[in-house]
């Protein structure tokens, strides 16, 4: 039953909390009444029943039913109490007597011992585990764990049957290393510059600067009392534990395989034996589907029902020799005396527990001729029972519905001993009457023997039915049950029905666009009901579903859950009371009666991921849902995720996984309709597996919890209990208060209590002394990780419950009595540095500080001091410690913070300077004093300690503490400010401290030196003055100086500057970061310094004189600032001295507000910081400017200043100047050639190829960083230019010259010129190329081969030469002879493609291949023997050959390879489809006549080479091809040889190994042959083979030794197959 639970007048007592026990109640304790609702008692009230009442119904009472029926709630026979269960882990002092079982007794006590501590752990640790549990023994802790208790064996907890959760696990994780602090600044880096990173005022190197928020540093680490597992140590010895966010493999469920009953359905052969010897009964099956509510019930394939209680005591099995087929629904009746079955083939069963051979009430199917004639009504012949359950508490009122569509309501009543069965339709249609049955109808006294015949496979309809359950029984009475309501769920639609008082409709609701929706998903839908309960006050606010109905105990609205596909939908159901008027029709009198009415209000739906297979209620407030691949729990309240595992589906037994042999069910379908095999009673989630019945249990926040106290992890209990307290845990929290406060104040009491007794268990005096400290072989164990970890623990609790008085009290002293409270320090210290705890006791403190004086770590020691409250400090400790070691920052936090003295750390740090000064001046003028001062790393430690001031003041200052840079609070930031101000800036020296024993504060070198004037100012800047003014730049944005009637404020500070400047001889760094100060200030607080014109002019000549180059730009920014409030008198000379200093900026901004051009220019071009790129738009923007004002024209002097200015421009980029000058002066051009000289041809190239190149060039210099340019050739570049410009293009890039020519226009360049200009730079082929684009082919061909004739002439010329032919020189004739040759042929290829030609295609060919022909004739007669014939015949292997042999060679082979080529492409263009094409064997007989008419017998010879060398590659190239298919055919084969072998394998049967025929049940004799099946294409099943077609007369020892396996695991004999099954499987041998 769904969520399905007892009245609470038939409840059980409660018990104290269990591990995990479906055990009824004892009556040894009470019931709980104060606490209804909460956690404890509903969950006793799920999981006990009571005892009182009968149990079963006999037939004779049976017509009472009609009567109604009272659900008294009473469940299977109790298996003992909770205590019972558990006094072996609880210990002795929860034990009593017990009258159970010998047997039970055993069991249970190796349930307990599985769930103990290691063995190593003795009793006494028994003893601490009880004190942990008794803990949790109230409203929230009243129960734990539930197991069902097995008669063989206890299952482990993480089983291999696919449903278990992977075991809790932890991360482990040591303290992330602190952020060391920096120095206040860098010598260069202040805000007096003009860029100013944004740097974090830091304290001092080996600092460390922890902000409040700081995050936490560490993870949990799992730590057990027992040696279970332990726990790694950080650096320095420090653990720290996390906020206890378990990983990813924490455990959601605890699962229990129940193996007894497993044993008899599952592969366990002497137990199904021994379990039918025992029922008097024969094989019981298969399992298929289940039911779970007060008994275990189990269907199976030979259609039988085994019935368990929860002990797994077999009460019985239902059916004997039943062959109506595999159950395929099952219901158990509400008060588990009675179970409803549904059969494969359409009939129903009732059976009386009692008296479970025989059906209580047999209902068969009928036919349609049946139901047209009106005789009968009810599921057809072969239908499927799909879904079959009890209607409201009576035993024989049951709804059932079937695969085709059709549901009924069974009224199975008996009159005078005679059944007298009524059946409604209450949804379907029947199917088209011309359909027939293939069984003879059945009788209801003898039903027909089970037959295997199914329908063939059809298509799924809209009228499916996917779901259907009736409302069950409530633990509350509410005005629904009196409706008998039944929800029914289709792919189309969700119909909820009434029985009572008359069958009608309620509800219907119609799915969103079902057809947009995959098959699959169509066609997947669940739904389950959650009756009425009594709600407690926690209901009674988070519930919408509660409605009173004029009741005075309000009770809980029904609620159902249904799903389609991925969405879920929730509806609440009760009911509204409304007058109705009637009138009599005989009297004509009206009355008015009230009647009821059901009202249906929608919840909310959600989605999940994927498709949902099964949901069922947990509990009130939470569903279980089934997907493909996990298994989720969500909150009805919130409509949220709750938690999810992985949970295979396919693992899960499903009814109809047999259909699938004949094709009536598709294999997809049949695995995934699994919603029979999963149910929820009272919490505990049935799984029927394929391979085990397995229960499960979704932990709650105790159970997780105590899960960890029963481990003795009690570190991990705690932090557990830590992310329940601060609301960060993840999963169930059922059972908490809604309200975050009240859940603090629920699990904080218990963090507390924990803790105490986690401590007091850790230093238990027997516990130290015990065998935990003592590995098996005697060695010693290390707890370091257990007492470590017990103090990170606890800190972290104390602090989310800001409750101290046990960490510093009552844990500290455990660890300071043990000796080891060092640990505890090293521990509590992390939290100290990240600002957790602040609030430390002084004993602490001084311990702790001591700890790391011993440790000689003073850098340690200054971090704890300044990390901890003031009030908490050891002052004389904390002062000697400091001086001591120097320790500057803590030294600070001292004085500030515990004595409010905020003067002191000035004059400490003052004198230090001063020291600082003594030593550099000493080793200057080689005193001896020198040695007494130490070497250069006390002094360079010593100056990073002076540093500190400047972030000090700066602090003070503003407000800030130091160094954590938190504020002050206001009466005491203003007496920092004021003491601070006072001292700095007072004008002579001064006594510190103030009063009796104070000294004279002193600056000057030497000891009797004289003092000036305002000393302790001018010392601050002789030491670092751009320090010094940053702090006072940050000091000067604070409101405190913006009283003037103060003694020190912005003018005051700012006239001792100036004054210092005026009087003291400064450094002429120092003097120019004073005057950036005055400069950057006075402008920014005009109402607040007010200086006079001349001290403010010298301040603007002395930035512009300083020669300092590293300052310039912050000289020039602090002047921009400056001339925005002052503006200087004799501008000439300021100017003057602004472009001596070069501030550019300025004077851009001077010259082009008076419109002086010209100079303006001059500072684009001599600003070295000016981008690049901005130059030329600033030159351009002050041209077009100009030209606006002038209309047009220029002025000479701009003119001249930009002609002067080119090699500046042209310097800086030469791409972008030849665009600039394009667009606006083009008449510079030449000027800007000039410029460039005539010897830089590589930057004249690129200037004229911007100005004229094409696209496609200009990209590739863009490629290279240069320029790119928009638009055709310039127009602008004069003719001599342009033809400069190809010169330079054949000399830089001549494969390029044809293209850009091509790009030019016609008309653009003079072609004579083209033509000569061309073949200077021997560009033959752009010579050829222009010729041929002027429309005369054949003076391009012409061409072609005169400059043939003449290459090949001087080739012959150079090899006949006495001195030789330099290796250089052939290598350049070759390759012109190669583009003249590639040239000449493009261009005869072009003109074959011409239509109408005025000149033939085939005498431009015959020219080119002519001429080739007669330069090879000419080299082959002037080169030497040996070179002819090794260009024919290979040379001899080894042999050496002279250079100009090589040489010979080389060129008759380019010549050759060169002609080949030729007759190559003059084969493409001869095979063509053109009209005109050229014809090759016309063109051949041309040459070899014309070589036969000029006497040139050799001639022959070159033919029969040049031919055959085609011939050659040809028949390569056919070759290679043959290769290639030859290997691609044979990979091809052996892939299909594989395919076919892989395809032909078969199946193997489902069961894992060859066990029973599904058809007979007999077992299979497995011959010693290997089994072959061969796999049907269209994957329906095993392939039978051909000679079981040719012979069908198949003997019975052949019908029992050969067998079939199908693709779902389904085996069969031959003999046995069912007669529609040969046509789509094949004999396998």
């Amino acid at each position: 039953m769904n969520g399905s639970a007892q009245r609470p007048e038939d409840e059980g007592p409660t018990h104290s909390a269990s591990l995990l026990s479906f055990s009824d109640a004892d009556g040894s304790e009470e019931l709980h009444e104060d606490h209804v609702g909460d956690y404890s008692t509903r969950f006793d009230e799920l999981m006990s029943d009571g005892e009182g009442g009968d149990s079963l119904q006999d037939d004779e009472d049976e017509e009472d039913e009609q009567e109604g029926f009272l659900y008294e709630g009473v469940d299977a026979e109790p298996a003992g109490g909770y205590r019972e269960q558990l006094r072996d882990v609880l210990g002795g002092e929860h034990e009593d007597d017990s009258d159970e079982p010998e047997s039970s007794q055993a069991l249970l006590k190796a349930v307990a011992e599985n769930e103990r501590f290691a063995a190593t752990i003795a009793d006494e640790a028994v003893v601490r585990v009880t004190l942990f549990a008794s803990l949790f023994n109230d409203r929230y802790f009243h129960q734990r764990h539930e197991t069902i208790s097995v008669q063989s064996r206890s299952g482990s907890p993480h089983s291999h049957n696919g449903f278990l959760s992977p075991p809790t696990a932890s991360h482990s994780g040591s303290l992330s290393p602190l952020n060391a602090t920096r120095p206040f600044l860098h010598p260069t880096v202040s805000r007096l510059r003009s860029t100013t990173p944004q740097i974090s005022r830091s304290t001092s190197v080996g600092s460390l600067d922890l902000p409040n928020d700081a995050p936490e540093a560490a993870s949990a680490t799992q730590s057990h009392f027992s040696e279970l597992s332990h726990n790694t140590t950080g650096a320095h010895g420090s653990t720290r534990v996390s906020s206890g966010k378990e990983g990813e493999g924490r455990e959601v469920f605890r699962w229990t395989e129940l193996r007894t009953i497993g044993d008899y359905l599952y592969g366990n052969a002497a137990a199904s034996v021994k379990a039918a010897a025992v029922l008097g009964t024969s094989d019981i099956g298969s399992p298929t589907v289940l039911a779970a509510n007060g008994l275990i019930c189990v269907g199976t394939d030979a259609g039988r029902i085994l019935v368990s209680d929860f002990k797994q005591n077999i009460v019985c099995v239902c059916g004997e020799d039943s062959q109506l087929g595999a159950v395929t629904a099952l219901a158990l009746s509400f008060d588990h005396t009675f179970v409803a079955a549904g059969y494969a083939m359409g009939y129903i069963q009732l059976f009386n527990i009692k008296n479970p051979k025989l059906p209580a009430r047999f209902v068969a199917p009928t036919s349609l001729a049946a139901v047209a004639s009106g005789r009968q009504e009810g599921h057809l012949l072969g239908s499927r029972i799909v879904s079959v359950g009890f209607v409201a508490g009576r035993h024989t009122a049951i709804v059932s519905a079937d695969e085709t569509g059709l549901a009924f309501y069974h009224s199975l009543g008996k009159v005078l001993f005679v059944e007298a069965s009524d059946i409604l339709r209450i949804l379907g249609k029947y199917p088209d009457e011309s359909a027939t049955d293939t069984v003879p109808t059945p009788t209801a006294a003898v039903p027909t023997p089970y037959q295997a015949t199914f329908r063939r496979r059809r298509q799924r309809k809209v009228n499916t039915i996917l779901a259907m359950a009736p409302l069950p029984l409530g633990t509350s009475p509410h005005p629904t049950d009196s409706y008998n309501l039944i929800a029914l769920l289709t792919p189309a639609k969700l119909v909820i029905v009434g029985l009572r008082p008359t069958p009608r409709t309620w509800y219907r609701r119609h799915r969103e666009s079902p057809d947009e929706l995959s098959a699959k998903s169509r066609f997947k839908g669940a739904l389950a009901w959650y009756p009425s309960v009594t709600s407690g006050e926690k209901d009674q606010v988070s519930s919408p579903s509660l409605k009173s109905n004029g009741h005075p105990s309000q009770s809980m609205a029904p609620v159902l859950v249904y799903s389609w596909g991925n969405t879920l939908h929730l509806i609440h159901v009760f009911e509204t009371k409304v007058m109705e008027r009637s009138k009599n029709s005989r009297t004509g009198k009206v009355t008015t009666t009230e009647a009821g009415r059901i009202v249906f209000e929608e919840g909310g739906k959600w989605n999940t991921d994927s498709d949902v297979l099964m949901v069922q209620w947990l509990n009130l407030n939470q569903v279980l849902v089934l997907t493909l691949t996990t298994l989720e729990v969500y909150d009805v309240r919130t409509l949220k995720l709750v938690d999810r595992v992985l949970f295979d589906a396919w693992s899960l037994v499903s009814p109809v996984l047999s259909h699938t042999t004949n094709g009536s069910i598709s294999y997809s379908d049949a695995v995934t309709e699994v919603a029979h095999a999963i149910r929820v009673y009272k919490g505990k989630i049935f799984c029927l597996g394929q391979h085990s019945l397995s229960v499960g249990t979704l932990l709650t926040w105790a159970d997780r919890i105590l899960m960890f106290v029963s481990e003795g992890d009690f570190l991990n209990a705690i932090n557990l209990t830590l992310t329940y307290y601060t609301g960060e845990a993840r999963g169930n929290r059922n059972g908490l208060p809604d309200k975050p406060e009240e859940t603090r104040v629920v699990i904080g009491d218990k963090l507390r209590e924990l803790m105490i007794a986690s401590a007091s268990y850790a230093f238990a005096e027997e516990r130290l002394t015990d065998s935990t400290h003592i590995t098996p072989d005697g060695r010693g164990v290390d707890r370091t990780d257990l007492f470590e970890g017990l103090v990170a623990s606890c800190a972290r609790a104390c602090i989310a419950l800001d409750d101290f008085d046990f960490l510093f009290e009552d844990l500290y002293q455990y660890y300071f009595d043990n000796g080891i409270s060092r640990m505890f320090l090293l521990q509590l210290e992390p939290f100290i540095l990240d600002n957790s705890i602040h609030q430390v006791p002084p004993r602490v403190t001084q311990q702790l500080i001591t700890l790391h004086a011993e440790d000689y770590r003073p850098d340690l020691v200054e971090r704890v001091i300044w990390h901890i409250d003031p009030d908490c400090l050891d002052i004389n400790q904390a002062i000697t410690l400091c001086q001591s070691y120097r320790l500057y920052d803590a030294l600070i936090y001292v004085y500030t913070r515990a004595m409010k003295d905020y003067v002191s750390p000035v004059v400490e740090l003052l004198g230090l300077i001063r020291k600082i000064n003594q030593q550099r001046r000493a080793r200057i003028t080689g005193s001896p004093t020198v040695a007494s001062f130490g070497g250069d790393a006390i002094l360079e430690a010593d100056v990073l300690n002076a540093y500190k001031i400047y972030p000090y003041l700066a602090n003070m200052m503003t407000g800030l503490t130091y160094p954590s840079e938190q504020p002050l609070p206001e009466e005491e930031a203003l007496r920092a400010k004021n003491d601070v101000y006072s001292f700095l800036f007072y004008g002579r020296s001064s006594v510190w401290p103030i009063g009796e024993g104070g000294k004279l504060v002193l600056t000057a070198d030497d000891e009797n030196g004289e003092e000036p004037t305002y000393p302790y100012t001018r010392l601050l800047l002789r030491f670092d003055a751009e320090s010094f003014l940053h702090t006072l730049d940050i000091a000067f944005e604070d409101s405190f100086l913006n009283d003037e009637s103060r003694s020190v404020n912005r003018l005051i500070i700012t006239k001792v500057l100036f004054e210092i400047l005026s009087t003291s001889p400064l450094s002429p760094s120092d003097t120019t970061f004073v005057n950036i100060f005055i400069a950057r200030n006075v402008p920014k607080y005009p109402q607040f310094i007010q200086m006079t014109p001349s001290a403010l002019q010298g301040i603007l000549i002395g930035l512009a004189e300083s020669d300092d180059e590293d300052t310039r730009e912050d000289r020039q920014l602090a002047a921009e600032y400056l001339l925005s409030a002052y503006t200087p008198h004799e501008s000439d000379h300021i100017l003057s001295l602004f472009e001596q200093a070069g501030f550019y900026r300025i004077l851009r901004s001077w010259f082009r507000q008076e419109q002086q051009w010209v100079p303006l220019i001059h500072t684009f071009l001599r600003d070295p910081d000016y981008p690049a790129h901005e130059v030329f738009s600033s030159v351009e923007h002050v041209i077009s400017t100009v030209s606006r004002a002038h209309k047009g024209t220029l002025p000479l002097e701009l003119l001249s200043a930009i002609e002067e200015s080119l090699p500046r421009l042209l310097q800086i980029d030469i791409s972008r100047t030849a665009s600039l000058l394009d667009r606006r002066i083009p008449d510079l051009h030449e000027d800007a050639l000039s410029a460039l000289g005539p010897e830089s041809t590589d930057d004249r190239f690129t200037y004229l190829r911007f100005l004229l190149g094409s696209p496609q060039s200009t990209e590739d210099a863009a490629d290279s960083g240069e320029y790119l340019r928009k638009g055709g050739p310039s127009s602008h570049v004069p003719p001599p230019l342009r033809l400069e410009y190809l010169s330079l293009l054949c000399q830089q890039d001549p494969s390029h010259v044809s293209h850009e020519l091509d790009y030019l226009p016609s008309d653009f360049l003079e072609e004579e010129q083209v033509l000569k200009t061309c073949e200077e730079h021997t560009v033959y082929d752009a010579v050829i190329w222009s010729l041929d684009r002027r429309g005369n082919p054949t003076a391009s061909i012409s061409k072609a081969a005169s400059l043939n004739k003449s290459l090949s002439a001087d080739l012959v010329h150079s090899l006949k030469a006495e001195s030789g032919l330099e290796p250089h020189r052939l290598e350049d004739l070759l390759s012109s002879l190669q583009t003249v040759g590639r040239a000449a042929v493009a261009v005869c290829r072009e003109r074959s493609l011409v239509v109408h030609s005025e000149v033939p295609a085939d005498n431009l060919w015959f020219t080119v291949l002519e001429c080739q022909i007669a330069a090879v004739h000419k080299v082959s007669a002037c080169c030497s023997h040996e070179a002819s014939s090794s260009a024919v015949k290979a040379a001899v292997p080894g042999a050496s050959v002279s250079s100009s042999v090589e040489m010979e060679r080389k060129a008759l082979q380019t010549l050759r390879s060169l002609v080949q080529t030729t007759f190559t492409s003059l084969m493409s263009a001869s095979s063509s489809n053109a009209p005109h094409a050229v014809s090759f064997p016309h063109l051949f007989k041309r040459l070899v006549s014309g070589a036969a008419a000029t006497g040139q017998g050799a001639v022959y010879d070159e033919f029969r080479v040049i031919l055959t060398g085609m011939l050659e590659s040809y028949r390569s190239d056919g070759d290679l091809l043959g290769i290639t298919r030859h290997i691609l055919d044979r990979d091809f084969f052996e892939v299909v040889e594989e395919c076919t072998k892989e395809h032909v394998r078969g199946w193997g049967p489902a069961t894992g190994g060859l066990s029973v025929c599904w058809g007979c049940r007999k077992p299979l004799s497995v011959p010693e042959q290997s089994l072959v099946g061969t796999v049907d294409v269209k994957g329906k099943g095993v392939a039978v083979d051909d000679r079981r077609r040719q012979d069908e007369d198949v003997d019975k020892e052949e019908a029992e030794t050969k067998f079939v396996i199908s693709r779902t695991g389904a085996i069969y004999h031959v003999g046995c197959l069912p007669s529609d099954f040969s046509g789509h499987a094949h004999y396998v041998r």
